[in-house]
């Protein structure tokens, strides 16, 4: 039985007999206050291209109680079995079927998703469809190669709004009639539906006006920035229409934060979908901007590549995110007017850390993933799909041109507008641009898997003048159980010449070039004085693993934070911590290398980043008879920083959050009790809601505070937020009782909203806590194949990623890991899951082996 699942075979079957026109959806989500089920009315015609054939619509529901095709009724006793509506004796040509069904209401981030804001009792709903979740609203045929319009006619409480992908109708007697959308995949399309607060606003330029909406819960309305949110979407607007030669493609542009939401943002044709974190309620450093002006922009940039344009079936997920992904950061860095110029800098400290690290973890697969079915996808939204793709994307630009490159994207979004795709038509619109020929580049870039390194190789004669230089690029082996050989692939990259000059790293010299093979001579440096530092892959153009010359990482570890410019110092940083957690730079002498240049580190996204780095060395990179050492050393310098920086500065939040995740003695947790109530200050920092939040939570973990102290806060923010900061401060006390009400409350009820279950395992799986949380290894196991099999994914995926025994860093957790899979033989997607945090405690043993031997 296939259950919820759907192959590739099943779906390029269905495909080559189906042409799908139009849905017509009824909802009557009257009830939606009170929750349970509500009614779900289809109707949707296609065309079958041939007489007499069998096919099937997807639906999740509890209940289905008409089916009729072509004027037919189906029994659904018979017809509706494991997700599916068998579709018998299709008609050739046209043919109409009509699904009535109850659905129901989730509480999982999947489908149409209930919430009920504790602020004013009232439910909020949205949908969630990617992957394979808009079958929990309708029936449907899910798959995004069969593109139809769809009319939404909604029924909703009275007062409510409801938002769809057409523009907004105005509802009469509480009934809501959309407009059909243009012809899109299922997955995009969207309803929110709610009492929601609006504010609203256009993009108009040379005759255009597009419909401009922000939508949020009127509880959070008070801490809504509309202005700043519509400026950063305008510079969207004006930068992508320029760089596509593609005017905005849907009636109207709505952003919604929802509450819940499990994903960073969704791109719903001209409905975006945002997790509602991003309406700040404190205050946060201007690097939580720029992430979220990102995610602003890469869903925008989906309106084109992903909406308009859409990959025929997951395989090419990449074409989607990649592009996504490139574009919100080409835009940050190159519109006019950006705040945010540096992008690139944010782009390789964070995203292609992420890619780095996905890169070299079993599951590592090319960039063009083999996708069998949906089981597949859904474990493929990864920092290889996303941040790998987008690099090489980046790379791409710089190896055609950049005005080349858009050429192309441009004859491919004219080519292929409202239609599907594959990687062909994308690079066959490229080639014709650039008249570069691509196939070679795309078979070792996009269908190959793995990382490349590159170190230089370096001679000078007695005076210092270079005699040799050359590039030297490995393919290391792929992780045990990945699949693939080890390839060489071809690299644009810039070498950067760096000299100290007052104080500073200054760049001096800059070669770009093309790297191929094991080795590439680079003659331009050939009789030119060495400089202090050389820097391979300096702007950042390609994507590999870089190595400093012995002498230019004596410089780096002395001047680290000294470099002028931002881009330089995050690959630097980026360098130093992929070295870390290769064992190659021992734990112990990262936190020396950090401690001496990020008090210079002006960038405050490159600051936090290395705060979260180096809390995850030493708390699973360290030795463990040095690592209570390091952190102590850690916290101390944390206090250090958090006293010496400028009030009220970005810098000051940070390190006060830095300190408050590492506090540990008497004295330190009595300093973040005397801020919590009062009875301390620092000047300039504000203990407001979620830093008072950061501070309990530390304090519970610890012991320092218990059940009242929690609830007393819990009562000082009784909002959504306030219950899921509960919930992590309970979950994370350092008691027997306290682990056994959180595990049960996750592994044992399935009962918790995403939200909150996804809050408790994180005050569940505290690092200081590995004595206590250890039993839990033989229950986690004991449970996770049923916990799979009995939740949908996003729920199951929390937990069995959240609680695998991380912590316990020893070769009895490989052991235990390697007899389960070999018993259990959990499917592909769970293998991969549990394979991949099996790869993290190998790593971490390996590493700490490396600090061990450098003591």
């Amino acid at each position: 039985m296939p259950g919820t699942n759907l192959t590739r075979v099943e779906a390029q079957e269905r495909a080559r007999l189906l042409t799908v026109d139009a849905y017509e959806i009824d909802l009557d989500l009257g009830g939606a206050q009170e929750g349970g089920t509500y009614r779900s009315v289809t109707t949707v015609r296609f065309d079958s291209a041939e007489a007499g054939a069998e096919t099937f619509v997807d639906l999740v529901a509890p209940t289905v109680h008409e089916i009729v095709l072509n004027g037919a009724s189906l029994d659904p006793a018979t017809a509706f079995a494991d997700s599916r509506i068998a579709l018998p004796g299709l008609l050739s040509g046209r043919n109409e079927l009509k699904v009535v069904a109850d659905c129901a209401y989730t509480n999982t981030g999947e489908g149409l998703h209930r919430f009920v804001d504790p602020v004013d009792d009232q439910a909020y709903l949205y949908t969630q469809f990617e992957v394979p979740d808009a079958r929990r609203v309708f029936a449907s045929f899910e798959q995004p190669d069969l593109k139809a319009t769809f009319q939404f006619t909604v029924k909703a409480p009275s007062g409510w709004t409801v938002i769809s992908n057409s523009a907004t109708p105005e509802p009469k007697d509480d009934l809501w009639v959309f407009e059909p959308t243009p012809r899109i995949s299922t997955y995009i399309t969207a309803l929110i539906v709610g009492p929601y607060h609006a504010v609203h606003s256009s993009y108009e330029k040379d005759g255009q006006r597009v419909p401009l909406g922000i939508y949020c819960r009127p509880s959070l309305a008070e801490y809504l920035d509309a202005d700043a949110i519509f400026d950063v979407t305008r510079q969207g607007f004006e930068w992508f229409q320029e760089k596509f030669d593609y005017p905005y493609p849907f009636a109207k542009y709505d952003q919604l934060f929802v509450p819940e939401f499990n994903a960073g943002a969704m791109e719903n044709a001209g409905a975006v979908t945002i997790r509602d974190q991003y309406v700040f309620r404190s205050k946060v450093t201007d690097a939580a901007y720029e992430v979220r002006a990102s995610t602003i922009l890469h869903e925008l940039a989906h309106m084109w590549f992903g909406d308009l344009v859409t990959m025929e079936w997951w395989n090419d997920l990449w074409l989607n995110e990649s592009f996504a992904t490139y574009a919100e950061a080409a835009c940050q860095a190159y519109a006019p007017g950006s705040k945010w110029p540096h992008s690139w800098t944010t782009f390789a400290n964070s995203m292609k850390t992420w890619a780095y690290r996905q890169d070299q973890l079993p599951s590592t697969h090319p960039i063009m993933a083999e996708i069998s079915d949906l089981d597949d996808v859904l474990v493929n939204f990864d920092g290889i799909t996303y941040a790998k793709g987008a690099s090489v994307l980046k790379q791409l630009v710089a190896y055609v041109g950049m005005d080349e490159f858009f050429r192309g994207v441009q004859a491919y979004f004219k080519r292929h507008a409202y239609g599907n795709t594959r990687l062909t038509d994308l690079l066959g619109a490229l080639e014709e641009t650039s008249g570069r020929d691509l196939k070679t580049w795309s078979k070792l870039w996009l269908e190959t898997a793995g990382i490349n390194v590159l170190r230089p190789e370096i001679e000078t004669d007695a005076d210092g003048v270079i005699r040799s230089f050359g590039v030297r690029q490995e393919a290391p082996a792929l992780p045990a159980g990945a699949k693939g050989e080890p390839t060489l692939r071809p690299h644009r990259i810039a070498i950067g010449s760096y000299e100290l000059t007052d104080g500073k790293l200054v760049r001096t010299d800059r070669v770009e070039l093309d790297v191929d093979g094991e080795l590439t001579a680079v003659p331009a440096l050939v009789g030119k004085q060495r400089p202090a530092v050389i820097l391979l892959n300096d702007d950042d153009l390609s994507y590999a693993k870089v190595r400093l010359d012995e002498e230019s990482l004596k410089a780096v570890t002395a001047h680290l934070g000294d470099f002028a410019e931002s881009l330089p110092r995050a690959l630097s940083w980026a360098s130093a911590w992929d070295m870390t957690r290769d064992g190659e730079l021992a734990t112990r002498d990262y936190l020396e290398l950090v401690l001496s240049g990020i008090g210079k580190e002006s960038d405050i996204g490159v600051v936090q980043s290395l705060h979260r780095q180096v809390k995850l060395a030493l708390e699973l990179y360290a030795a463990p008879d040095w690592r209570e050492r390091g952190l102590a050393r850690w916290t101390e310098a944390a206090l250090a920083h958090l006293k010496d920086a400028e009030p009220g500065s970005d810098h000051q939040l940070a390190w006060a959050r830095a300190f408050a995740a590492a506090a540990r003695t008497d004295t330190q947790l009595d300093l973040l009790t005397a801020l919590l109530d009062g009875t301390e200050t620092v000047e300039g920092l504000a203990v407001d809601t979620e830093l008072r939040w950061a501070f309990l939570e530390r304090l519970a973990s610890t012991g320092r505070a218990g059940e009242k102290e929690i609830a007393a806060e819990y009562e000082r923010d009784r909002t959504a937020a306030g219950e899921r900061h509960a919930a992590t401060a309970r979950a994370a006390r350092p008691t027997p009782e306290a682990k056994a009400e959180a595990w049960a409350s996750v592994v044992e009820s399935d009962k918790l909203p995403n939200a909150v279950q996804e809050a408790v395992i994180a005050g569940f799986v505290q690092v200081d806590q590995r004595e206590l949380l250890a039993p839990y290894t033989e229950k986690f196991f004991a449970a996770v194949k049923d916990v799979w099999a009995s939740r949908s994914h996003e729920m199951a995926q929390q937990i069995a990623v959240g609680l695998y025994p991380a912590l316990q860093v020893a070769q009895a957790t490989l052991d235990t890991t390697d007899a389960w899979l070999a018993v259990e033989e959990p499917n592909a997607a769970l293998r991969r899951l549990i394979s991949e945090s099996r790869a993290g405690v190998e790593r971490a043993l390996k590493a700490q082996a490396a600090d061990a031997a450098a003591a």
